[in-house]
């Protein structure tokens, strides 16, 4: 399949709108991910796998967690990568960043202590194949760490505009269009059982208007209207200036502190038997 095919958002995920999300996405959720990559009790020296890095937010940020460790964040597309380098340079050669695909990493079988995938799998096709190729580079007894977006898991009472009329149905719609699944995160579980993974676990973070400053949280849904409004227009039912207000209004929430917002993400980790 051609890249276009196997990465419809190649086009969204290169502006420099989604920098500024993996930035902000980062400082919301790694607080509360950070206590879910301590229980793996990974060996001195693990070999760890950030695919689909991006950025290298998270990438930087497990490279602390585990001094001793050894990262290599890989991305399909060049241009998170060249912020990558020059962001965490001071980190080489212990971590390091490449081009590549997550439906076929350039590595040998079992090479991995853990692999970790974030923000990814809503926005391709075929997300069951990139979570086999995951499995196969993870050694036997290795870990699985998946952040898995599900759109269908935002909680935003109603302003100006009610959100129950956007999400999940733009999402739903958009994923429709470009052959992804917005919200896999619900469909994560069962996948994982299907490639027989052990020890699944399930846990939950809340980007949330009380356990995350609400600048951080608005930070979030800025860069998404900023990326992806024309392409909501283009995929879905809703126009761009519509998708926009939807935006505006919803972050005027986020913003007002006698509201609450909350956006529930699924983060799901599997050993390789």
């Amino acid at each position: 399949m051609s890249q276009e095919t196997l990465n419809p958002q190649a086009r969204q995920m290169a502006d420099e709108s989604m920098f500024r999300n993996l930035a902000a996405q980062a400082s919301a959720i790694w607080p509360q991910e950070a206590p879910l990559f301590r229980r793996y009790e990974l060996p001195p020296g693990a070999r760890i796998l950030d695919a689909g890095c991006g950025t290298g937010e998270i990438t930087a940020r497990l490279a602390g967690l585990f001094p001793q460790a050894t990262l290599l964040g890989v991305d399909v597309l060049e241009a998170p990568l060249r912020v990558a380098r020059a962001r965490h340079g001071a980190l080489a050669p212990r971590v390091s960043f490449t081009q590549g695909s997550v439906f076929h990493l350039a590595l040998p079988d079992g090479e991995l202590d853990l692999t970790v995938c974030r923000h990814v799998i809503q926005a391709i096709p075929h997300p069951e194949r990139a979570l086999a190729e995951l499995a196969r580079v993870t050694r036997r007894g290795g870990r699985i760490h998946l952040l898995a977006e599900d759109y269908g898991m935002i909680h935003i009472p109603p302003r100006t505009l009610d959100p129950a009329d956007f999400w999940p149905t733009a999402p739903r719609e958009f994923g429709a269009r470009t052959g992804s699944d917005m919200l896999v995160g619900r469909r994560a579980y069962a996948m994982m059982r299907a490639l027989g993974l052990a020890d699944i676990t399930l846990d939950y973070v809340a980007v949330d208007t009380l356990r995350v400053p609400r600048e951080t949280f608005a930070a979030i849904w800025e860069a998404w209207r900023d990326g992806y409004v024309d392409a909501i227009g283009q995929h879905t039912r809703f126009s761009a200036e519509q998708a926009r207000r939807h935006f505006d209004d919803q972050i005027a929430t986020i913003r007002d502190p006698d509201q609450y917002a909350a956006w529930v993400i699924p983060i799901l980790s599997a050993r390789v038997p």
